[in-house]
């Protein structure tokens, strides 16, 4: 769990290679399921397209689909679900189904002004797709994509004003989640800044005995 520009997708990658185990990205799922054009990515092309959110029932659906597979079987790093309390509830239901229960909830937190500087320097290339940042890794001409020449642009969602109501949304929705998991003791809150290493450390700090079980 984690803030929008926390580091959450970055530090999953690591945590996959260390454990052994897939990371399950909840938006990966969908683009997945809308690929394979299943039944259920069918249903899911039907609410993404139409612009609706999908159904928690359905996402219970997707990842309890996700989870049997036999790469998830020594275990999982998921993200991007649950982020309601809803969504909990549907989570406990895939687990307790699959007879996987979670062992640890790991919450990245940054304060604001940082999540606000990482977003907002963002720039990506319309033309390719590479990222850049202002500050951490700037192209070498300002403003031109490196790659392709393309000139750069800042998504509408990395403006500050946006930014800043996504991260008013997410606390909203994820302090009464947080709260539930720290209520089963398994909540692990992890400070996101510094390097990169610094926070690897720290996450796998905060999965304690899990780590040894994959």
């Amino acid at each position: 769990m984690g803030p929008p520009g926390v580091g959450k997708g970055t530090q999953a990658a690591r945590l996959k290679t260390l454990l052994g185990v897939p990371h399950v990205s909840t938006g990966d799922i969908l683009r997945a399921s809308m690929q394979e054009r299943s039944a259920l990515g069918n249903e899911v092309r039907g609410f993404v397209e139409s612009g609706r959110l999908v159904p928690d029932a359905l996402m219970g659906e997707l990842i309890g689909e996700r989870l049997q597979r036999e790469d998830a079987a020594p275990g999982f790093i998921l993200d991007g679900f649950p982020r309601t309390l809803e969504q909990v509830a549907t989570l406990e239901r895939v687990t307790g189904r699959l007879g996987r229960p979670l062992d640890k909830v790991l919450m990245l937190v940054a304060p604001e002004s940082e999540i606000v500087r990482r977003l907002s320097g963002r720039r990506t290339c319309p033309s390719c797709g590479s990222v850049y940042h202002l500050d951490s890794k700037p192209p070498k001409a300002a403003g031109i994509c490196d790659a392709c020449g393309a000139t750069l642009v800042q998504r509408p969602d990395d403006t500050e004003a946006v930014i800043r109501e996504r991260l008013r949304i997410y606390e909203e929705q994820t302090v009464p989640v947080a709260n539930a998991y720290r209520e089963r003791g398994i909540l692990a809150v992890v400070d996101g800044t510094g390097d990169l290493d610094a926070v690897a450390e720290r996450l796998t700090a905060g999965l304690g005995p899990v780590r040894e079980r994959s």
